[in-house]
């Protein structure tokens, strides 16, 4: 394996952080291809234990790492993407791999193009590593489908990573690749991070442009998220692919909002929600929550906690509705999906098929007022701060935690904390706090107002310069 000298000591070029790479390109320290292939070595090695990526472009991204390094010896980077390797969800439509979506509907169905997100990564140099796993139709806070399996957690591979963006996850925590994508529909980026020790970044609704997308299940309520281990890496893919496209309406007003955003305030507003209505919360997520939230009012923040002055049952509460509308939608009109699909699947969307559109009228107009009770929310505060998951993960082989904190919960128990951002179209990032005493990942969400991407980001810069401990390699 390719070994370089830090500051530090020797590390393999697959742990180095994203935007050191970029830097080291720049200085002719290393090349594309030498960090290429770290990464796949890495991956040789951990992903038999994971199962993180379930289609890989080795040929191909060694071509595009030479053309990238190229590119830098005659000094013409792209971008500040240019030659770093990016693995993408496997639920973003890919023109040259396979976009199965986790069904074996996917084997026989094959994008003719890139989705647009895609198509901006690819034209700023990353390197595409491949695909990664997911549950099937990425409805699920697990991740595994009948086609390629579970995929474990990297802190201990008898647990879930979550989901549905566990395979993104998995391959970044256990360095295979530095920067990963997935999509959150209602906290897929966030909790799997959380359960991982990762950052990762719920964008505000059109902040990066969606177009030749995968037919949305989720309505608008699912965007791409950037996931990394490190904020600063975060900052660097998703600067590289925000952006308004004519072929998303709602890009251009994520680009207003930006705009018209004030400077942060020395002394934010913050408001800590440790649970809503009295929900089991895990004991120690809630400790370590609690103690990442006195660092915020270390770093001279202003903290309140209360409860959340929204009423989010009127945003969620119809999230089983959401989804089996969405694969009725699915399955009718594009019959190839529905003839593979697991009979889960085909019986949630039989389900959908029976309700009528009085019912997803309501979801539209119940989102419509949260958004409006969201934007009020946000004149009286600047961040917003809960657990980012109300479980520790649990066995790969089950769909959902039983039990938290002694108390009996249903399948949404662990994940109540992040689907009501999604139905409000905010930006939220998850960002690693103080581990288990058994050493799994804890991770705290931070909200803020729609368009604030960039300054929830300073905020979370911020707050990771305060961390005591930097990030900790998993024990593969």
């Amino acid at each position: 394996m390719i070994k370089v000298v830090t500051d530090g000591g020797t590390a393999p070029w697959w742990q180095w952080p994203a935007v050191d790479l970029a830097a080291a390109y720049r200085s002719g320290r290393t090349t594309p291809v030498e960090v290429l292939d770290s990464c796949l070595e890495r991956i040789e090695v951990v992903n038999p234990q994971l199962n993180a990526f379930v289609a890989l472009r080795r040929d191909a991204a060694r071509a595009d790492a030479a053309t990238s390094a190229a590119r830098f010896a005659a000094g013409a980077p792209l971008s500040m993407l240019d030659g770093l390797p990016l693995a993408i969800k496997d639920n973003i439509a890919s023109a040259d791999m396979p976009t199965v979506w986790g069904s074996p509907a996917g084997l026989h169905i094959q994008p003719v193009r890139d989705e647009l997100v895609l198509a901006r990564a690819r034209a700023l140099g990353a390197l595409v590593v491949g695909k990664t796993n997911v549950p099937e139709f990425t409805l699920e806070g697990t991740t595994g489908n009948p086609v390629f399996g579970i995929t474990r957690n990297p802190w201990n591979p008898a647990l879930t990573p979550g989901g549905s963006s566990g395979g993104s996850v998995a391959a970044v925590a256990s360095g295979m690749v530095p920067l990963a994508l997935g999509t959150d529909g209602g906290g897929s980026t966030r909790r799997p991070a959380s359960h991982t020790g990762l950052v990762g970044l719920k964008p505000s609704i059109g902040a990066i442009a969606r177009e030749h997308g995968l037919p949305p299940l989720l309505l608008d309520f699912e965007v791409i998220g950037p996931i990394a281990r490190h904020v600063g890496d975060v900052q660097l893919l998703f600067d590289a692919l925000r952006g308004p496209h004519a072929g998303d309406l709602a890009s251009f007003a994520a680009r207003a909002a930006a705009q018209a955003g004030q400077p942060l305030r020395e002394r934010l507003r913050v408001l800590y929600v440790p649970t809503f209505d009295d929900a089991p919360v895990d004991a120690e997520i809630a400790t370590s929550c609690g103690q990442a939230v006195h660092r915020l009012r270390s770093l001279g923040h202003t903290v309140e906690v209360g409860e959340l002055p929204v009423d989010i049952r009127r945003g969620t509460s119809g999230w089983p509705v959401i989804g089996q509308m969405g694969l009725a939608w699915l399955f009718r009109h594009h019959p190839a999906w529905r003839d593979g699909a697991s009979a889960k699947y085909r019986e949630m969307a039989e389900a959908g098929a029976r309700l009528a559109a009085a019912e997803l009228w309501q979801v539209l107009e119940d989102a419509a007022q949260m958004r409006r009770d969201a934007a009020r929310l946000f004149e009286r505060h600047d961040l917003v701060v809960t657990p980012a998951a109300a479980a520790l993960p649990w066995p790969a082989d089950e769909a959902y935690p039983p039990v938290i904190d002694g108390r009996p919960v249903g399948p949404r128990g662990h994940g109540f904390f992040t689907a009501w951002v999604n139905v409000a179209g905010l930006p939220a990032v998850a960002l690693p706090c103080r581990p288990s005493a058994s050493g799994l990942p804890i991770g705290v969400q931070c909200i803020a107002a729609y368009g604030r991407d960039s300054a929830l980001l300073q905020v979370a810069a911020g707050f990771e310069r305060g961390a005591p401990e930097g990030w900790r390699w998993p024990p593969l």
